[in-house]
């Protein structure tokens, strides 16, 4: 009991010499909770000024307009492209021989017909002038035979060999004459000659390349457009085509339309033909093509930036009744840099709003910037660039 008494008593004086110093520190506490709750009252206050100067948001929102008119808008389409020959062909032998003579000068024009390259022939020669002279042998044995037949000192089976020979010679001149001309390569076509890979002496055969034969008067141009436009391509619509390093614009016809779609790049393949008198164009140059699609006397056409995507369908904002935004549902077609075709959902005369499209809702009362609106009219009625192909 007495050690009991005496831990209660060192407990109690430990607290009495601890209260003075907690009353300063519990003082200050409740100081700084006034000055919180202060705090507290003077920014509930300010939130409440704010709440009573947040009524102006229904200040109208001041936009810019575009009132819409129809212009003419000619849809075209751009792909790229590569210039080939109107006909092209690898120069080859179709026998093998020597090389003795070589009857063209590189880059040079030749006519269809010319001989551009003769190859060894002296062993068919010597065998065609062999089988010309057991032809005159046979022919004169002919002549010499065939009174006999009528006489009958001659039977006819006799008279029939020594025919069936004059045939055989003649058969075997022809003969010598077509491996001859095996020896020769002529151009297939008028056209411009390239370079040679070949010299006199050289030994070559089937597969060996002499050079290379191009018709340059007219040009092929091969295309390719995404498959959603294949159905609007047709034989004979006109095309123009820039190529670099010759001046301004060419003018192309196409004249066929590959019948299947490339399943690898779901694109359907082009093929325009174009004049080329001054050969300044060449083959495999790179091509930059465009194609008229469509050309459309009313086409509403608006600001890009005032097209809205949505889920389903893309929406834009016009001036409704009392100064406030209608949110229209709208389908587009071609997409320029700057402008996009209004297929539906708007009409002309409506006030498209081309500006302050993040703040806007349906039904918010907006004004109108005079400025900006006149800029948005000058925007629409410049040209509209031409689409690039998706």
């Amino acid at each position: 009991m007495r050690k009991i008494s005496w831990i209660t008593a060192f407990v109690l004086l430990l607290a009495l010499l601890a209260v003075p110093k907690l009353l300063p520190l519990l003082h200050a506490q409740g100081k700084g909770g006034e000055s919180n709750a202060a705090s507290a009252g003077q920014d509930g206050g300010g939130k409440s000024r704010e709440g009573k100067s947040g009524k102006g948001e229904g200040r109208p929102l001041k936009v810019s307009t575009l009132k819409l008119q129809p212009t003419r808008f000619t849809e075209t389409l751009s792909s790229t492209g590569t210039l080939i020959a109107e006909e092209a062909v690898e120069l080859q032998a179709e026998t093998s021989g020597k090389v003795v003579r070589i009857n063209f000068a590189e880059g040079t024009p030749v006519r269809k017909g010319a001989l551009l390259l003769k190859l060894n022939d002296a062993e068919l020669q010597a065998t065609r002038e062999r089988a010309r002279q057991r032809l005159v042998l046979a022919q004169s044995r002919e002549q010499r035979v065939a009174p006999l037949v009528d006489r009958g000192l001659v039977s006819p089976e006799e008279y029939d060999n020594v025919r069936a020979e004059v045939a055989v010679q003649k058969a075997e001149i022809d003969l010598a004459e077509a491996q001859i001309a095996r020896t020769e390569i002529r151009a297939p076509f008028d056209g411009v000659v390239g370079l040679r890979y070949v010299s006199e002496g050289s030994y070559v055969n089937a597969a060996t390349r002499v050079a290379t034969l191009q018709r340059l008067d007219k040009l092929k141009i091969d295309f390719s457009v995404p498959e959603q436009y294949a159905s609007r391509i047709r034989s004979g619509a006109a095309v123009q085509f820039s190529v670099a390093g010759t001046p301004g614009r060419h003018q192309g016809r196409i004249y066929a339309v590959d019948p299947r779609i490339d399943a690898a790049t779901r694109t359907v393949l082009i093929r325009a033909v174009c004049a080329n008198p001054k050969g300044q164009l060449l083959p495999g140059a790179f091509a930059s093509v465009e194609l008229v699609l469509d050309e459309i006397g009313d086409a509403l056409l608006v600001p890009a930036a005032a097209v809205i995507p949505g889920l389903e369908k893309k929406n834009v904002y016009v001036l409704g009744h009392q100064g406030k935004a209608e949110r229209r549902a709208v389908d587009t077609g071609t997409r320029t840099a700057t402008q996009v075709l209004i297929l539906s959902g708007l009409n002309a005369g409506d006030t498209v709003i081309t500006s302050g499209l993040q703040q806007l809702k349906d039904g918010q009362a907006v004004s109108t910037d005079e400025g900006g609106g006149k800029r948005a009219r000058h925007a629409a009625g410049a040209t509209a660039p031409t689409p690039s192909a998706p």
